[in-house]
């Protein structure tokens, strides 16, 4: 058997971080389907022995015997009753987009019933609908934060710690004045500059995500550079970056995979922070950090409160279980378990 799998074998014995993992996986993978789940539009209408698929296409109140060439708003009574009356129509579970208004809803915000599972807002708009498109763009946002700055923490601590010298002297000084750059106030001038969207942000964020590797990768790379089959390869005129890629960064790797998890899970908290505050998407996006605002905002409101909070401690502590059984799993101790002795 080989290292992997007793790795792997390791991380499935561990029955916390494996349910964990498939329940988060599964949430992630219903977010990606969230126009299937939660939308205005229905996901499949029969009219006249003709399919249309809504979800996928923009139709005109005309492609449904209305007068005019204006986008068809399928929650219109008689757009709805016309089709009623010619065909059918396919809607999904949630008759609601993250940003469809309730105009039925018996007050603002409302709460949970009449259509509205979790109810509504303090705009009218579907809290469970908003939380599956929120949850997925959070998790996208983090994921991408992670793998962005991972990269480039890799790539500057593995030189860093490969060549040492006044080039590590150097980086290490770069890294303590980067640092100390408050990520706050440099996110309130880039978005009194620009229009703050997802790209902008996250370019911003990945301008100081990547440091948060670097001093482990650093270490590792400082103590593998000088292993016997690393000099030995070095002999023999082996190119250095080859040397980094297969001889040392293998080794670097177990203390990066067992830090992602966590890096995933402070990426999404510092999105819902920015939110929170303010500074982070502007408004239209589905946003966790708006909700939390509008939860502190609506005391009277609770289910505003309860269900997002419900939402981040659940994502948040899946990942930080995640986390810690791929550190015990990465421990060479639980993967390699001494022998017993004999009596």
């Amino acid at each position: 058997m080989t290292t992997a799998q007793r790795r792997w074998n390791a991380f499935r014995r561990n029955g916390r971080a494996w349910w964990s993992l498939v329940f988060f996986v599964t949430l992630f993978c219903l977010s990606l389907c969230a126009e299937i789940i939660a939308n205005d539009r229905p996901l499949l209408v029969m009219v006249h022995g003709r399919l249309h698929s809504p979800v996928l296409h923009d139709y005109t109140e005309r492609d449904f015997g209305g007068e005019f060439d204006t986008p068809a708003d399928f929650r219109d009574p008689l757009l709805t009753a016309y089709i009623d009356a010619h065909g059918w129509a396919l809607w999904p579970p949630v008759r609601f987009a993250d940003a469809t208004i309730n105009y039925d809803a018996p007050a603002v915000p409302a709460p949970p019933g009449g259509g509205n599972w979790l109810g509504t807002d303090d705009q009218g708009r579907d809290i469970l609908a908003r939380l599956l498109y929120g949850f997925r763009l959070s998790v996208l946002f983090g994921l991408a934060l992670t793998l962005a700055g991972s990269v480039t923490g890799i790539a500057a601590g593995a030189v860093m710690g490969y060549r040492g010298g006044r080039l590590d002297l150097f980086g290490q000084r770069i890294l303590e004045i980067w640092s100390g750059i408050p990520v706050l106030y440099l996110l309130m001038l880039v978005g009194s500059m620009f229009r703050m969207t997802f790209w902008t942000l996250l370019g911003v964020m990945l301008l100081f995500g990547w440091m948060r590797l670097v001093p482990a990768v650093r270490t590792e790379f400082l103590r593998g550079r000088n292993l016997d089959h690393v000099r030995a390869a070095r002999a023999l005129g082996v190119p250095q970056w080859r040397i980094m890629l297969r001889h040392v960064l293998p080794n670097a790797m177990v203390a990066v995979v067992t830090f992602l998890p966590f890096q995933l899970n402070g990426s999404i908290v510092a999105l819902t922070s920015l939110d929170f505050l303010g500074f982070g998407l502007p408004p239209g996006y589905p946003s966790l950090g708006e909700l939390v605002a509008q939860g502190r905002a609506n005391l009277h409101a609770p289910w505003i409160g309860c269900s997002v909070f419900g939402l981040l401690g659940g994502t948040l502590m899946l990942l930080v279980f995640i986390g810690e059984g791929v550190r015990d799993a990465l421990d060479p101790s639980v993967t390699n378990p001494a022998p017993s002795p004999r009596r």
